[in-house]
């Protein structure tokens, strides 16, 4: 994390910097199919008319800063396509692009990140577990935000980290509606007035499930409306390279410092994930061929319910009142379930000195044998 410049058949990135400017204007320096992964939060475009008081007549730190103000919806929209195009032109092939909004903007985003060609993935609801109340109580609490993720195209054969997302969500299928608080507390930076240097911040949580769900340690992930700088920080805990573009330079002064007071996760073993979709693919047969569960070993669940037989051509038989029943170790496990689908490997176990064993360390096992 140290290098400061990449340098691949002539590109080169200015890797974990902050580029003070206008976003287009210096997305319009990064190269082409250089971006692993883009993450954005545009202006909202809220339209905000006059003061937003709470009932007691004191005043709500609303989104009221420059940056969040256009002419028009027609200039809005022509913002957001100017930089979605640089945007698009700077992504990898196979590179993803998340960009988060509200009900005033993200529906605008949305038919213009289509229209370019980009290929929606999922729709993300981010459930805020703390929301700022209605004050005039005449709306209902607006409680959510909306990230959308897209790849460059319909054919990019984009990263998803099913199972580092899986794991996450104790061991259940993640979900696209996501429950985690506002950025509060010590995470929320403070200007010298003790005020909020950003007025929206996001929380680093949102962010490293982002991260972590669809990029791989050194990808390099650039954001266009930096701000405080959460995605630099996160990417930087995470192993991966950012670029961020800011042109607000207290802002940049508030990321600059935050960022130097990070360590950088550089851990490897740790931080990297391998999905088991990626992983070298080992036949069963393969198991058996190599003497390590012999013709005629008995196989059972870990209940002992169900038993099998392995036979030579690395299909197993088993017997129930049905019957014979013979094919691969994924097969038989769902027939004798009665069940569509099963997990053989996981399924189906084995005895070896004492202990009951399930058969995916064999496969492990040969897999490592591969790696060295």
């Amino acid at each position: 994390m140290a290098q400061t410049t990449v340098k691949s058949e002539k590109i080169t990135l200015p890797l974990n910097k902050i580029l003070n400017g206008e976003c287009i204007e210096q997305m319009k320096k990064i190269p082409s199919r250089s971006i692993d992964m883009i993450f954005a939060d545009p202006p909202y475009n809220l339209q905000l008319q006059g003061e937003l008081n709470r009932p007691d007549n004191s005043k709500v730190d609303a989104v009221d800063d420059d940056w969040d103000k256009f002419a028009s919806f027609a200039e809005y929209d022509k913002f957001c396509k100017e930089w979605l195009i640089e945007a698009r032109r700077i992504l990898k092939d196979d590179g993803t692009i998340w960009v988060i909004g509200s009900y005033h903007n993200v529906f605008r985003l949305g038919t213009i990140i289509q229209d370019l060609g980009f290929w929606i993935l999922n729709d993300i609801v981010w459930n805020k577990t703390n929301p700022m109340p209605n004050f005039r109580g005449r709306r209902f609490c607006n409680a959510h935000e909306t990230l959308i993720w897209a790849s460059k195209s319909e054919k990019s054969k984009y990263r998803f980290n099913y199972d580092a997302m899986k794991a996450m969500n104790e061991d259940k299928q993640m979900r696209s509606d996501w429950n985690l608080p506002l950025c509060t507390g010590p995470e929320r930076l403070k200007d010298d007035e003790g005020k909020k240097a950003h007025p929206t911040q996001k929380p680093e949580s949102l962010l490293y499930r982002v991260i972590l769900s669809s990029t791989d340690v050194d990808d390099v992930i650039l954001d266009p409306f930096f701000g405080t700088g959460t995605t630099g920080a996160v990417a930087k805990k995470l192993g991966r390279k950012y670029i961020g573009i800011e042109r607000d330079k207290e802002y940049v002064a508030h990321a600059t410092q935050r960022l130097k007071e990070i360590t950088s996760g550089d851990d490897a073993s740790l931080l990297k994930h391998i999905e088991k979709r990626s992983e070298p693919r080992v036949p069963f047969g393969q198991v058996v061929e190599q003497g390590m569960l012999p013709p005629g070993t008995t196989l059972f669940d870990h209940t002992h319910r169900y038993t099998a037989k392995v036979r030579s051509d690395g299909h197993i038989v088993a017997r129930n009142h049905t019957g014979d029943h013979k094919g691969s170790i994924h097969q038989v496990g769902a027939t004798l379930q009665g069940l569509p689908s099963c997990n053989g490997w996981t399924f189906w176990h084995f005895e070896s000195k004492g202990k009951t064993w399930p058969i995916d360390v064999l496969r492990q096992e040969i897999r490592q044998h591969m790696e060295n």
